[in-house]
């Protein structure tokens, strides 16, 4: 999933797709760790993708704040 696209998802569909891809990341490694995975560059993708979904929130989190305490 492309950062633009996950930009685009709104806070309930964002923290379920971080659900998903927390979810993929623990299948990966444990295939890493039995020897049964076969795309290696996998692990790395959705780590970045965590942290793009992570990042998205908190910086939503903190615009949030800002507004509630101005208005």
């Amino acid at each position: 999933m492309k950062a633009s696209e996950i930009a685009e998802l709104n806070d309930a569909e964002l923290v379920q797709q971080l659900r998903t891809f927390k979810e993929e990341l623990f299948n990966l490694r444990f295939q890493n760790a039995t020897g049964q995975l076969e795309n290696t560059a996998r692990i790395p993708q959705v780590r970045r993708a965590i942290a793009r979904c992570e990042t998205l929130l908190r910086a939503r989190e903190i615009a949030a704040a800002e507004a509630a305490e101005e208005g």
